[in-house]
């Protein structure tokens, strides 16, 4: 509903996409139109297995049997999953599908996601659900598997993807049932790779699409500042640059995004700009205009006011808004609704939005490259994946014919960034870090019981891919290579690697010199609950000590201790409390404190 007709790019894909059951990888720049493609696959499915009406087409003699009826879609991010709900919803309600969300937010129950036509879920939520198999389990009712982002296997979360893909690929060869996957991405340097994992006919289901098919044409500026003297003063200097290219647009009468790498900072940078054009006399000129003119601004100034969220309120008042995960989802809604309707004209958010909601801007900034990364405990350069996907929320295809994006950042990684953006690189795996969780996974799961089925498992994903055309990058020397050209021995070394580490962690129990695999209870526990492997040596050990007697307050210490919460940092305006509940004595049974906490 709503689709008069198809753009260049989804026309060239529609043969693929319509008439066939082909895998497809689609690589194209973000805003050409790849959500469309997915719904020609979506409808072109429904019609395969008789929910729509047949027009003609024999899919190939696939009977309705062999053919999953379930959609699953797999939106990178939660913000994400609930756009496509909607999206997907409008679109295809008058044909009486039903689609729901299936994320940590939105919990389902199993009568719910029977009853759905299609499944928007996360790659780690599909994951768990995934690793729960069996005949009558929601995996096995699959028929068309959507991967939107399939380029964040560069990224730590990429491992979640191989395994949900290399599962999906063995249950078919061992089931003998249809199942379609179609990946959506943006464009990527080594495509041939990710399609040859997602076992893509390269003739018939690859299609890649240059910068040239972006809806508006986009121009690109990269600004180092020197970084003179210390942190608060490149900044300042940061915040002067920025101020100069959002009163620039907003005097053109355009829109403005500004990205930055943390939530603080969303905030922060409303703060200075609001300051700067308070300063330079232009803050009702430029950014919040005459309110009687300005309708969209009138509509929403009883909404903003009486939101709950002390930063919307105070930034509305000057025609900006922030955008982060950490807001609730109300009001997240309302500032992508003010900001799409011209209530607000600047919006500060974080990278998430460029990942999620399809919101663009005329101009978009990127302030600042340094984002902390907690497992290094320092900042890294922002990814030129990141970079890219944020580009591409320049420009409004229906009102804008090009759009601007610029780059601010320090004058040494200005190099780095131009060379990238030149030479791109090939996207790698992150497999060999998670190995062991998702080796468990499949041990729980039946699939795999011992090294030479864990060998032949690893074969499927994409870390086999890219380690048989680099492998140095993955501890492979050129001679080994050459003796043993498909990596089945470095496969075999990461297998029993992975297995040593479980057995020692009582997560699998594994027999050298058979070489099999068995599950144990603390094993299943992990996979069906999703604990990594470190916390289960945490918990063993830590359990071990307080076996004889353990305390309320003992046991939520074990927890704390759980790698999962590593990376959580105590923030500044938190250490006075916990200095007071550090103060506070606890007594052995007794978890109570009358101390007021905030």
């Amino acid at each position: 509903e709503g689709t008069k007709s198809l753009n260049p790019m989804q026309s060239a894909v529609f043969e693929s996409a319509f008439t066939t059951r082909e895998n497809l990888l689609v690589c194209a720049p973000t805003g050409a139109g790849k959500t469309n493609v997915a719904m020609l696959t979506v409808t072109a499915h429904l019609r395969d297995v008789g929910l729509i009406g047949k027009s003609g087409y024999d899919s190939d003699g696939l009977g309705e049997l062999s053919i999953g009826q379930k959609i699953v879609y797999i939106a990178p991010m939660k913000a994400l999953a609930q756009e496509v709900v909607e999206k997907f919803s409008s679109k295809l309600k008058c044909l009486g599908i039903i689609v729901r969300e299936l994320t940590g937010d939105m919990q389902l129950s199993r009568a719910e996601a029977e009853a759905a036509n299609i499944l928007v879920t996360t790659p780690e939520k599909w994951d768990v659900v995934t690793r729960k198999g069996g005949d009558g389990s929601l995996g096995s009712t699959c028929g068309l598997l959507i991967i939107d982002e399939v380029h964040l296997l560069a990224d730590e979360r990429g491992a979640v993807i191989e395994s949900v893909v290399a599962r999906l690929h063995r249950f078919v060869e061992s089931s003998q049932r249809n199942v379609r996957i179609v990946g959506l991405s943006a464009t990527l340097p080594n495509y041939e790779d990710v399609a040859k994992f997602l076992r893509v006919d390269k003739r018939k289901g690859l299609f890649f699409f240059g910068p040239e098919h972006r809806p508006v044409p986009l121009q690109q500026t990269f600004i180092g500042v020197t970084s003179g003297g210390n942190r608060f003063q490149r900044e300042k200097k940061m915040d002067d640059v920025c101020y100069e290219v959002v009163s620039d647009a907003l005097r053109q009468g355009y829109q403005c995004m500004v990205f930055v790498h943390s939530r603080k900072g969303t905030g922060t940078t409303a703060r200075a700009l609001a300051e700067r054009a308070a300063f330079e006399g232009e803050l009702d000129a430029l950014f919040t205009g005459d309110s009687e003119e300005n309708e969209a601004r009138a509509k929403y100034a009883d909404r903003a006011e009486k939101s709950r969220n002390k930063e919307l309120r105070e930034h509305f008042r000057n025609g900006m808004g922030v955008h982060h995960a950490g807001m609730l989802r109300n009001d997240r809604r309302l500032t992508e609704q003010m900001f799409n309707d011209g209530a607000i004209v600047v919006l500060c958010c974080t990278a998430t939005l460029a990942w999620g909601i399809n919101l663009p801007a005329h101009t978009v900034v990127i302030k600042g490259t340094d984002v902390y990364m907690p497992e290094k405990g320092k900042n890294v350069d922002l990814s030129i994946l990141d970079v890219q996907q944020i580009f591409g929320r320049a420009g409004r295809p229906q009102f804008d014919t090009s759009g601007d994006a610029t780059l601010i950042t320090s004058h040494d990684a200005m190099a780095r960034y131009l060379d990238k953006l030149v030479r791109s690189t090939p996207i790698e795996s992150n497999f060999i870090k998670q190995l062991a969780d998702h080796l468990n996974a499949e041990v729980v799961a039946g699939t795999v019981t011992n090294i030479r089925e864990a060998v032949e498992w690893i074969r499927y994903t994409y870390l086999h891919v890219r380690m048989c055309k680099n492998p140095l990058a993955y501890g492979v020397s050129s001679v080994q290579h050459e003796s043993d050209p498909t990596l089945r021995k470095r496969s075999e070394e990461l297998a029993i690697e992975a297995a040593k580490l479980l057995d020692e962690r009582k997560m699998v129990r594994f027999n050298p010199e058979s070489g099999n695999l068995a599950v144990t209870n603390m094993g299943r526990v992990a996979s069906h609950f999703y604990i990594r492997n470190q916390s289960v040596a945490t918990f063993n050990e830590m359990m071990e000590q307080k076996r004889d007697y353990a305390t309320d307050a003992d046991l939520l210490h074990i927890m704390c201790c759980a790698d999962e919460f590593e990376n959580l940092r105590v923030r500044p305006e938190e250490l006075d409390e916990v200095d007071k509940i550090k103060k506070v004595k606890f007594y052995p049974g007794a978890l109570t404190s009358k101390l007021p906490l905030k």
